[in-house]
């Protein structure tokens, strides 16, 4: 009997290997931001990538991941990013796989030319995994001013 799973068959594996390696250079995970966010503290040293929250400011104040800034896709323009390190990695991420909002942001910053990868899940994600949120006041954003 041939299950609705392998009706079609997988695809050879040198083709998987390029494709799921593919996907890693566009996506991280909850599991591994965290991760990082903490080796990075114990070390004393800021995070080799700039995590950003890319859903609406009153959503951020509620909860965040902690060291991420908030910034709306909208407002990823070439003058507001030319002040961050042109090679430093961005990681975006929005409420969860319901929304696209980290893909929008994604698009944006590598129209500009600037690394960008996506933590999928989101919010929710980070939740699902047992992580904290931050209700810390949003760190000013560099470029960004006020109500901005």
């Amino acid at each position: 009997m041939t299950s609705s799973v392998t009706q079609t068959p997988a695809a050879a594996s040198d083709l998987a290997r390029h494709h799921f390696e593919a996907m890693l250079s566009f996506e991280t995970d909850c599991w591994d931001v965290h991760e990082s966010l903490g080796a990075a503290a114990q070390a004393g040293v800021e995070p080799d990538f700039i995590l950003v929250d890319v859903r609406g400011p009153e959503m951020y104040a509620k909860g965040h991941v902690p060291g991420a800034i908030n910034l709306l896709h909208g407002k990823m323009i070439g003058s507001r990013m030319a002040k961050f390190p042109k090679d430093k990695l961005f990681v975006v991420y929005c409420a969860g796989p319901h929304c696209n909002g980290a893909n929008k942001a994604a698009v944006r910053l590598a129209r500009l030319g600037l690394p960008v990868k996506m933590m999928i899940g989101g919010i929710t994600g980070w939740l699902d995994e047992g992580f904290d949120l931050s209700e810390a006041a949003a760190p000013e954003v560099v470029g960004q001013a006020a109500g901005a």
